[in-house]
């Protein structure tokens, strides 16, 4: 006989308790026993990424739901530290909440009042003051000023942060119409790995061009991968106009032929724009 849930009047003791019970050897559930943080963290990001949909859509009831759920990965998280003695979810309020202050001396200490320039620029370097004060034993020396940009990173934030930390020492385009420039400049070197047939090469001069798109949102002040989920919204509303368009006579895209779809993609563009 299974055992009833945890009824904790506090909801979030309760999802600990919830927790706890499921990674419990003795009636827990086998999958959430099986699970390593390893295993877990794909579906940390998954549900990272479906928090940032939720508020994409402006769906505050998705996003409710979704940030459970997220939240249910740092209980997890939290949980499978605690079973190794390694910390608890109360280790991890606590730490986060000693940093926020820690951070914010302009609210909470005897800072003065500063922009938010002013406070990115104090953030890094009460950031490089905290890793300067950890023991010897747990510093990680940086070998370059690139170090900490963390690998798992989607791609183009990725990028985007590099060149932000580049910046930092002086190497940037000191002007935004220059890394524009430079955007021709890696189209020009596609087009002719392009026409040469080069594949390889090809493959190369395209990241150089997404390289340098990440630079360039970066220097519009434009996350990456928000700019780009927007795109590919934008690309499924209008193909989805052309869809419904040819639906009404009875055909699909695959029964059409380009330049049709193409004066329907303009139509629902003048749609949009009139909507």
């Amino acid at each position: 006989m299974t055992s009833p849930a945890p009824n904790d009047a506090d909801p979030l003791a309760r999802l600990i308790a919830i927790m706890a019970r499921l990674r419990d050897p003795d009636g827990g559930c086998p999958w959430d026993l099986e699970q390593t943080f390893a295993t877990i963290a794909p579906y940390t990001i998954e549900e990272a990424y479906e928090v940032a949909d939720a508020i994409e859509r402006n769906d505050l009831g998705e996003l409710k739901e979704e940030l459970g759920d997220l939240l249910l990965q740092v209980i997890f998280h939290s949980r499978m530290a605690e079973e190794l003695g390694a910390f608890s979810f109360a280790d991890v309020a606590q730490a986060i909440c000693a940093k926020m202050i820690r951070r914010h001396p302009h609210v909470f200490g005897e800072a003065g009042h500063r922009d938010s320039a002013e406070q990115t620029r104090a953030w890094e370097a009460i950031k490089a003051e905290e890793r300067a004060a950890k023991p010897k034993s747990e510093q990680v020396q940086p070998h370059s000023v690139l170090d900490g940009v963390a690998p798992a990173l989607p791609a183009l934030t990725r990028a985007a942060k590099l060149t932000a930390r580049a910046a930092r020492v002086g190497f940037d385009w000191p002007t935004t119409f220059q890394v524009i420039d430079k955007l021709h400049e890696e189209i020009a070197e596609l087009e002719v790995e392009i026409a040469a047939g080069d594949a390889a090469k090809a493959r190369e001069e395209m990241g150089d061009l997404l390289f340098v798109c990440a630079n360039l949102a970066r220097k519009l002040d434009v996350e990456p991968e928000d700019a780009l989920r927007y795109a590919n919204a934008k690309f499924m509303r209008r193909f989805s106009f052309i869809e419904a368009a040819l639906a009404k006579d009875g055909r699909s895209p695959a029964e059409s032929d380009l330049e049709e779809m193409d004066r329907l993609w303009d139509a629902a563009k003048v749609a949009e724009r009139a909507g």
